[in-house]
């Protein structure tokens, strides 16, 4: 790919969202990328489902480089009333923000997919060459498709450009800042805020579906650290999950006790199996991400837990609810 002589400019989009605030943090207190200026864009200073204002915003900035996290994202009750939504937002978001950069010359982007674009009916584990080996699960069909676009756009942007188009396939990403609503919100996020509310009212933890289901969850601040590394380092137009290993995969109900104990729960806590499990698993490999970074340590889930419920509880007034 081709080298750009302008100084490093990077643009975020969807900085104000889980992942783009803890790039934020980690810039901020590890000094990654010190030799860039960052430019961190939120839905106030463009509406990017919009290609006038996208194109008007990426020139008045002129980034050299893009870090695309800007989608509408929801959890599984959400996603599953509202896939028609899902799939025409994120549509024109997705191709107005790769269009645009490719109009000023960006030389680097990397965009940010998720492990629910994997094939529903799969073999496992799930690894980057399979992303297009069948259809997603319906409950999240509509936005797993505008991913699943992405890496085809990735793919002809690059060979037109001659410049590096790729993303990232982050698993379940959690941590502070994230969408802690219990109706829209993904189920990490949505587990904490009930027990918040069932500990403060006193009343039994209410958690949807059998707790049966399986997921591999990446904390906020480790995919930020894995997300910088992509785009200094990484030179691949194929994508690459982020994500712990197979070993570190738990049920919904392992997870809903780590809450539990992270938050001093006492109370009791009930599974409503009337409300629907989603896809049972997704088990990704990351032995491509070990194979360029097998130094990388991940934070353990215990501890990003309580970090993440501590956040929660301090900034209740405020965090996304």
């Amino acid at each position: 790919m081709d080298k750009d002589p302008r100084p490093m400019k990077v643009l975020v989009t969807g900085s104000s969202g889980l992942v783009g605030r803890a790039i934020q943090q980690v810039l901020s207190e590890e000094g990654a990328v010190k030799d860039a200026e960052w430019v961190f864009l939120s839905s106030k200073d463009a509406n990017l489902q919009k290609m006038d204002e996208t194109l008007s915003v990426f020139l008045k900035h002129t980034p050299t480089h893009v870090i695309h996290l800007a989608a509408m994202v929801g959890g599984l009750f959400d996603n599953m009333e509202n896939n028609l939504d899902f799939w025409r937002n994120n549509i024109y978001i997705n191709d107005n923000v790769l269009q645009a950069a490719y109009k000023v010359g960006v030389v680097k982007v990397v965009s940010c997919l998720s492990n629910c674009i994997f094939p529903d009916k799969t073999t496992y584990p799930i690894d980057e060459t399979m992303i297009h080996n069948g259809p997603p699960h319906d409950s999240h069909i509509g936005y797993a498709y505008t991913k699943t676009m992405i890496d085809v756009q990735n793919r002809v942007y690059s060979q037109e450009s001659g410049h590096c188009y790729t993303a990232v396939i982050p698993t379940t990403v959690f941590g502070p800042h994230d969408n802690f609503n219990i109706t829209t919100g993904h189920v990490l996020p949505g587990l904490i805020h009930k027990v918040y509310s069932a500990k403060k009212e006193g009343k039994p933890l209410v958690v949807w579906g059998s707790g049966s289901p399986r997921r591999q969850f990446i904390y906020s601040l480790d995919a930020a650290r894995l997300i910088l590394w992509v785009l200094k380092e990484y030179e691949e137009i194929h994508p690459i999950i982020l994500s712990v290993g197979e070993e570190d995969e738990m049920s919904i109900k392992e997870a809903a006790e780590v809450v539990v104990e992270a938050m001093d729960f006492k109370g009791e806590v009930v599974y409503d199996t009337s409300k629907s499990d989603g896809q049972f698993k997704r088990t990704v490999t990351n032995a491509k991400l070990r194979r360029y970074r097998p130094d990388f340590t991940f934070t353990p889930f215990k501890q990003a837990m309580k970090e993440t419920c501590d956040w929660f509880t301090a900034n209740y007034d405020t965090a996304r609810k």
